[in-house]
């Protein structure tokens, strides 16, 4: 079983700072577009969306051994390392799937998109028809999608497992279980992030279960 333990160090500080379905559509924004978006997510004070201070991004000491690049998740205390050169990591506050939604495991980023297109996957349908019935054919690119500003797209293999590290409309969900199994981040802290992942990242999913007390 993946889990959590030792792979970050310490969680102090140096300083503070849905599973879904890849359509390839012809209405993608244009350079400008995206620049609007981007400006409309990004807030102009630290924290318009009143997270516990511990989720806004923060660089911490990580493990000796640990390869830069790489993504890790913390299924309990919430949280997504990037790992850095010099030992250390970039911590952001996340959330991830409710119930049996989340999946750990170990993943490759195969994928990044800006500003993608969203479609609900048919069990996402069947599960919850209300909700996701009418996006059944797509939902374009914005601040109101599901995967919102960034999405980075994870692989076993060659196959796209329909999850996700992506922004999401819904900040306040940060810190829960509440998405259909991707992991969420509020959508100016993943175009932080996005830039930084290189295709061919791995990215580790820890399991809730196997996991220690998270340290706030």
């Amino acid at each position: 079983m993946l889990t959590r333990r030792h792979f970050i160090r310490t969680t102090t500080a140096l300083f503070s700072a849905a599973a879904a379905t890849p359509v390839f559509a012809s209405s993608w924004p244009d350079a400008a577009q995206k620049a609007a978006w981007d400006a409309e997510v990004t807030p102009s004070y630290p924290n318009p969306w009143g997270l516990h201070p511990r989720f806004l991004p923060q660089r911490v000491l990580a493990n000796d051994g640990l390869v830069p690049g790489d993504v890790h998740v913390d299924a309990v205390a919430r949280y997504l390392y990037h790992i850095e050169e010099g030992g250390t990591a970039m911590r952001y506050g996340v959330a991830i799937g409710r119930d049996d939604l989340y999946e750990p495991g170990t993943y490759k980023i195969k994928r990044k998109v800006e500003w993608p297109h969203w479609t609900p996957t048919q069990n996402m349908i069947d599960r919850e028809p209300e909700i996701y019935a009418q996006y059944a054919n797509g939902m374009e690119p914005g601040p109101k999608n599901a995967l919102g500003s960034r999405a980075l797209y994870l692989y076993v293999g060659d196959r796209d497992t329909y999850l996700r590290i992506h922004g999401t409309p819904f900040p306040t969900s940060i810190g829960s279980r509440a998405s259909s199994g991707c992991v969420r981040m509020v959508m100016a802290h993943i175009n932080q992030l996005y830039p930084l992942v290189k295709l061919g990242s791995t990215a580790y999913l820890y399991s809730p279960e196997g996991s220690v007390t998270a340290m706030s």
